[in-house]
């Protein structure tokens, strides 16, 4: 793996205690049960890659530690102390945020507004009003989406107030990203965010994770592209049939062994397996 090699030269190993951890999270949906007490942890600084099958159930496990949807059972642990997480209220207070797919972003609206969309700040120095019919606070609002922009080292974009209709697909992902980090987070959720993406478009937002990652968030990163999987990764947990296979280290591991973990799965004795 010695173009995984060069990717990792010059980083810091992450701290070996795992920020968020999940314990025995099952979910069903009436007669399928999509989650069957399945393990989960990542650390701060790394990105840990969530892959499986279709049906595997990783896009369900990040909706339970989302908040999205209410797990059945299961624990979760953050730097070792228990939290609750029954909603995306209790995932945010929690410093948890997810980007899905679809993006969520309003394209007639410029990419501050999109970045504090439903949590714009407003004029203090209207406290005697109830905070719905205070002012926003539009200066203080593109501060805050610059230096959240800028924490992610995004250089593609010209202005915080340019339509989000009229910027690329790389950006669109770097902006839904950056919103997650401007809202106080250290868990980022990624779910397929190079899905439908060019090749400079993908090495866009795969540079934003990586300074996310730099920056010390701990990071989940579910994709079926195995490219960007083993570029991007620290380690990888391997979901089947909603039940855990394996965690590997990326490092120590290739393609051909993570597709039959998802495919077939794999003896409990395997190598590289943790």
């Amino acid at each position: 793996m010695s173009d995984r090699a060069e990717t990792t030269v010059g980083r810091v190993a992450p701290p070996t205690a795992p920020h968020l951890v999940c314990r025995g999270v099952k979910k069903r949906f009436g007669g399928v049960e999509a989650l069957r007490g399945v393990d989960f942890e990542v650390r701060r600084g790394e990105v840990m890659a969530l892959v499986g099958d279709n049906g595997a159930g990783k896009s369900t496990l990040m909706k339970v530690i989302a908040g999205a949807y209410s797990g059945d059972e299961g624990e979760f642990f953050l730097d070792d102390q228990p939290v609750t997480i029954d909603t995306p209220y209790d995932a945010a207070d929690h410093g948890i945020q997810i980007v899905y797919q679809d993006l969520a972003l309003c394209e007639n609206l410029d990419v501050a507004a999109n970045m504090y969309l439903g949590s714009e700040p407003v004029h203090d120095g209207w406290g005697f009003l109830p905070r719905i019919l205070r002012p926003l606070d539009d200066l203080l609002m593109e501060k805050k989406a610059l230096a959240a922009i800028d924490r992610l080292k995004v250089r593609t974009l010209q202005s915080v107030r340019g339509k989000v209709g009229g910027l690329s697909g790389g950006q669109r992902q770097a902006i839904a990203i950056a919103r997650a980090v401007g809202a106080d987070s250290t868990v980022v959720l990624l779910d397929e965010p190079t899905a439908a993406l060019g090749v400079a478009q993908t090495e866009q937002v795969l540079q934003a994770v990586k300074n996310l990652r730099d920056a010390g968030h701990a990071i989940v990163y579910i994709s079926h592209n195995m490219a960007d999987v083993f570029e991007i990764s620290d380690r990888i947990t391997v979901l089947r049939h909603g039940g855990n296979v394996a965690v590997y280290e990326t490092a120590q591991t290739n393609t051909d062994e993570i597709v039959v973990a998802m495919t077939r799965g794999i003896d409990k004795g395997a190598p590289n397996a943790a």
